[in-house]
């Protein structure tokens, strides 16, 4: 019984050290790993992915005019400039339109019985788009221009940099008002601020 055991072992030995010893062994499991390493190991070359490569259009390379004219356009001054231009229309459109719903505009306190004329009813509603116009126009260039010098600071592009702005132009504009306004302002214009920026987001 023991020597049908050493015989039938015998067989086996033999074939894992031939199988060992087989040089074709050796250089196939090599070669196998040589492959993964180009494929997905450190000796795997980095593409480029070129737009005319990948099938797209190519990417034609900008001029100094167009850099110049991209970092203008990426300053402070210019988005405080376009807030300012926005908020101004905005602030305008807003008024009148407030002005329109109220059944008070165009009359004389002085005289409250006597039926405004069309061009004092106009008149009024003017002033008060302008009015309105002006206060959103110097919001929107204080909240875009703070923004912009926080997130320039931070390096960072996220909804924090609204919340300080936010506090800041409401700190701003309330202390002139008195300091407990102040904190109100601050407080209120950072709520709504994150509340925009979740709501966007």
């Amino acid at each position: 019984m023991a020597t049908t055991v050493n015989s039938g072992n015998v067989p086996v030995s033999n074939t894992q050290s031939s199988t060992s010893a087989d040089p074709r062994y050796d250089g196939s499991t090599f070669q196998y790993s040589m492959l993964l390493e180009h494929l997905i190991g450190e000796k795997r070359p980095i593409k480029d992915l070129n737009p005319t490569v990948m099938g797209g259009l190519p990417n034609p390379m900008k001029t100094d005019d167009q850099k110049m004219i991209e970092r203008g356009m990426e300053s402070c001054a210019f988005k405080a400039v376009l807030a300012c231009v926005g908020g101004f229309v905005l602030g305008g459109a807003f008024g009148v339109f407030t002005a329109g719903i109220d059944t008070n505009v165009g009359f004389d306190p002085k005289d409250p019985m006597r039926t405004p004329t069309a061009r004092e009813v106009l008149k009024d509603m003017g002033q008060r788009g302008m009015s309105y116009a002006k206060n959103f126009a110097v919001i929107g260039a204080m909240f875009s221009c703070t923004e912009c010098i926080i997130e320039s600071h931070r390096g960072k592009s996220d909804w924090k940099n609204a919340v300080y702005s936010g506090c800041v132009t409401g700190g701003a504009i309330g202390f002139r008002a008195g300091a407990k306004a102040g904190v109100l302002g601050c407080g209120g214009f950072a709520a709504f601020s994150a509340a925009i920026e979740y709501y966007l987001r």
